[in-house]
């Protein structure tokens, strides 16, 4: 046994196939399912059950394959600790975000990723924040930038900006005209929301005193996308709560400010990493942080300047968001 052939069993089983764990761990396909076999054949228990074109995890893989994680993770660490004492700003960052923090925050960020970190290539994983705070506390991903509680101890939280929720209208919607909006004047029945799993969606329904609601609220015009719905609100086809970052790329709505004093109308973004792994500590993971930090401060640099820019989603405001970018 060896950790080539564990990292063999956990692309089978991230995978799902075969070949394309052969492909992804560069070997053939019958050197990969060979050294599989064998270390069946070493531990007495069968990892996968081979029906045809499908493959399953057995009860017995499960387990092993929880120790192949770790043992990896392990290993890795142990190679990663001796480049660092070599150099700490060498290889990777591997940084995972949400859907609806990447396309806004990272025009920001790779920029000045590199900029600050020529040698640290920033590898990027867009996904729901339920399915990056593993890969975080195992150490596959090395940080996470998500807006919402990661809710468990393994992780440490370093806060990055937050960013007021608007409402985004049709722009002959009669509350378009409005200054700013009450809880009370939006329309759950109307309310356009993400699909189950974006932080995004729990956050609209706390948000309008209706976290119950999620199977009325505009059950079959639900998105993976936040462009999405911003479309499907400039077409008329209801409202939604969107954050003032996405608002600097989209026309067609209006976009109405809650009123001041409404608890939850701020979202929190934070960059999340392992206690084991801490994104504070060290100077790779200083200069990781001061990169957060400045692009979280001329982010708001911008807003501040250019209010138009994340205020209004119309033509005019459009307009504006090009210009600050044109005086960056």
């Amino acid at each position: 046994m060896n950790l080539r052939d564990l990292r063999y069993i956990v692309a089978v089983a991230d995978l799902g196939h075969f070949g394309r764990a052969a492909a992804a761990c560069h070997v053939s396909q019958p050197t990969l399912s060979g050294q599989i076999l064998k270390l069946e054949e070493e531990l007495g228990v069968g990892i996968f059950e081979r029906v045809g074109k499908s493959i399953a995890t057995t009860a017995a893989g499960e387990q092993i394959l929880d120790h192949a994680r770790r043992a990896i993770a392990a290993a890795d660490d142990l190679l990663a600790c001796a480049k660092a004492r070599r150099d700490p700003m060498v290889g990777p960052l591997r940084l995972g975000v949400i859907p609806t923090l990447g396309p806004y925050l990272t025009p920001f960020i790779l920029p000045r990723a590199r900029e600050a970190m020529p040698a640290t290539p920033l590898l990027l994983v867009e996904d729901l924040t339920a399915r990056l705070i593993e890969p975080v506390v195992s150490g596959r991903l090395d940080a996470a930038i998500i807006a919402s509680d990661p809710e468990t101890d393994a992780l440490e939280s370093m806060a990055l900006f937050d960013e007021p929720f608007f409402l985004v209208l049709p722009e002959d919607h009669p509350l378009s005209r409005s200054a700013c909006v009450d809880a009370a004047e939006i329309d759950p029945h109307r309310l356009l929301l993400l699909a189950d799993g974006h932080c995004l969606r729990d956050q609209a329904l706390d948000l309008c005193q209706h976290p119950d609601l999620g199977e009325d609220a505009m059950a079959d015009m639900r998105a993976t996308s936040l462009q999405t719905l911003l479309q499907m609100a400039a077409a008329g086809y209801g409202m939604t709560l969107a954050p003032s970052l996405a608002l600097s790329t989209h026309a067609g709505c209006r976009a109405v400010s809650l009123r001041a004093g409404w608890a939850g109308r701020m979202r929190r973004a934070a960059c999340v990493s392992s206690r084991a792994r801490p994104i504070r500590a060290g100077p790779r993971s200083r200069r990781s942080r001061s990169l957060f930090e400045g692009a979280s401060q001329k982010m708001l640099w911008r807003r501040r300047n250019n209010p138009d820019a994340f205020t209004y989603a119309t033509a005019t405001g459009r307009r504006a968001a090009s210009r600050a970018t044109a005086t960056d």
